[in-house]
C-alpha cells in the first residue's frame, strides 16, 4: 500500500494554530539559515508547543555514539552511547520513548530523526508532564521528521553536521568514497535495504550504489584492487560508469560491457575492480545479476542456513578476456527472503581468537538477528560491532555489505508508531 494510504490515528485536528505555527514557522525561519544556525532555530521554534531543552544528536560513523550538535541545548551535553541509553534505544528501534525529565514534574521525550527511514540520530525534548498528550507526541514526531529533512538539506551547504558525526580523522580516500555513497538505509512497500561501508574512517577501495526506479531495484557493490586513494579513485570511476549506464536505460549486459570498457581504457594494465550488479523486481521477486569476479550473493530463507547463489563469474572490470559475453544469473526470491551482497573483506575479518568470520558465520549471524526481529539496518549495525570493531577484531580489507529484505513487511518496523 502507498505510504500515504496509512491511517493516522493521532492526526491533530485541522485549524490547530499552535501546531501549524510549529511546522510553518520552522520552514519560514530556516530559508536563510546556515547549517550552524539551524539547531538554535529548531530549539527556539519548538517552544510553540511547550518544549524545553531541545537537543539534537547525530549518530557517529561508528554507529556507536549519539553526538550532540552544537546549538540550542545540545552545546552543553555529552555524547550518549547507543547501547544502554534511552536515547540509544529510540535510535536503534526507531521508537518514540519517554523518560523522567531533569526537573520534577517533567518528562523527556526522545524521538528518532528519520530521513525517510535513514536513521540520522535523535532529538530530545522536555515537557511538563501534564502537557504531554498523545496529540503533542504525534506533533513532535512530525516535527522530528521535518527536522531530519532539514538537516539533510542544510548539510549540503556547510560542514557543521558532517563534522559532528566524526569522532576521528577521516582519510582522503574515505572522503571520496562517502561523497559518492547513497543513504545507507532505504525502505518502500515490499523492500527494506541497509548497507555498510567499513572501515568507516579509512575505507579505500570499496563502494556501493542503488536506485529504485518505478518497482525495480538496481543495486551494485564494487571492490577495487588495493587500498587507499588510488583504489578509491578506481572504485569511484567504476561507480560513476555504473550510474551513467543505469541512467541511460542500459540492461545488465550493456552496463557490464560499458563499465568493463571504461575501466580498461582509463586504467590499462594497472587497475581492476570486482563488482556485482543486480536488479530485483519488487513486485515479483525476480533477481537478476552479473558477477564480475565478485563473491556471489547469499540468500537467507525461512530461518534456514544461508545459501550461496551460484553463477559463472565474468572477468573483473578492466581485465582483458577472450571469452564470450558474461552470464546473467537469475533467482526467484520468496516472500520474507533476505539477500546479502558483500565484499570479501567481510568474510575475511578475524575475531580476537584469529578465526575468520567466513560465509557460514556471516549467514548464521544474520539468521539469528532476523529471528530476533531485528531490522536490516540494526542487523548490520550489530554485525559491525560484533565482527569488525577495532578493539576486538582484525579487518584485513575493506568490508562492504548491502542487506535486502523482500516482502517481509519489514519496512513498517522502520517507522515510528505515530506514522503507522
Amino acid at each position: 500500500m502507498p505510504a500515504d494510504a496509512h491511517a493516522d490515528p493521532l492526526a491533530y485536528p485541522a485549524g490547530d494554530d499552535t501546531i501549524l505555527a510549529l511546522l510553518h514557522g520552522l520552514l519560514r525561519r530556516t530559508h536563510l539559515c546556515t547549517p550552524s544556525d539551524t539547531p538554535a532555530v529548531i530549539a527556539d521554534q519548538a517552544r510553540c508547543i511547550g518544549a524545553r531543552d531541545v537537543a539534537l544528536y547525530l549518530v557517529d560513523y561508528d554507529l556507536s555514539m549519539l553526538v550532540p550538535v552544537p546549538g540550542g541545548a545540545s552545546g552543553t551535553r555529552a555524547a550518549l552511547s547507543v547501547p544502554g541509553t534511552v536515547a540509544g534505544r529510540a535510535f536503534a528501534g526507531t521508537t518514540i520513548l519517554r523518560a523522567q525529565g531533569e526537573a520534577p514534574g517533567q518528562q523527556r521525550l526522545w524521538l528518532p530523526l528519520l530521513d525517510g527511514t535513514e536513521r540520522l540520530g535523535v532529538m530530545g525534548m522536555s515537557f511538563d508532564e501534564e502537557a504531554l498528550s498523545d496529540r503533542i507526541v504525534a506533533a513532535c514526531e512530525r516535527y522530528a521528521h521535518l527536522v531530519a529533512l532539514l538537516i539533510v538539506t542544510k548539510a549540503a551547504y556547510g560542514d557543521a553536521f558532517e563534522v559532528t558525526r566524526r569522532r576521528q580523522r577521516m582519510t582522503i580516500a574515505s572522503e571520496l568514497v562517502w561523497a559518492l555513497a547513497p543513504p545507507l538505509v532505504f525502505a518502500t512497500d515490499g523492500l527494506a535495504l541497509a548497507a555498510m561501508l567499513e572501515p568507516c574512517y579509512d575505507n579505500g577501495g570499496d563502494a556501493l550504489d542503488y536506485a529504485v526506479n518505478d518497482r525495480m531495484l538496481h543495486v551494485a557493490v564494487f571492490d577495487a584492487m588495493g587500498h587507499g586513494l588510488a583504489a578509491a579513485g578506481v572504485a569511484a570511476f567504476a561507480l560513476s560508469a555504473y550510474r551513467h549506464s543505469r541512467r541511460s536505460g542500459s540492461d545488465l549486459l550493456e552496463t557490464y560491457a560499458a563499465m568493463h570498457e571504461a575501466v580498461g581504457r582509463q586504467f590499462p594494465d594497472s587497475r581492476f575492480v570486482t563488482a556485482l550488479i543486480a536488479q530485483l523486481d519488487l513486485d515479483t521477486g525476480r533477481l537478476s545479476w552479473i558477477s564480475a569476479g565478485h563473491p556471489p550473493p547469499l540468500v537467507i530463507r525461512g530461518g534456514r542456513r544461508a545459501r550461496t547463489l551460484k553463477t559463472v563469474p565474468a572477468p573483473p572490470l578492466g581485465v582483458a578476456s577472450p571469452g564470450g559475453p558474461p552470464t546473467v544469473a537469475s533467482e526467484s526470491l520468496e516472500p520474507a527472503d533476505l539477500l546479502l551482497l558483500y565484499t570479501d573483506g567481510l568474510t575475511e575479518a578475524r575475531n580476537p581468537d584469529g578465526e575468520m568470520f567466513t560465509i557460514d558465520r556471516l549467514g548464521q549471524f544474520i539468521e539469528r538477528e532476523a529471528a530476533a526481529g531485528q531490522t536490516a539496518p540494526e542487523t548490520l549495525r550489530r554485525l559491525r560491532h560484533a565482527v569488525i570493531r577495532r578493539e576486538a577484531a582484525e579487518l584485513r580489507d575493506d568490508a562492504t555489505a548491502v542487506l535486502l529484505e523482500w516482502q517481509r513487511n519489514a519496512e513498517t518496523a522502520l517507522l515510528p508508531r505515530t506514522v503507522l
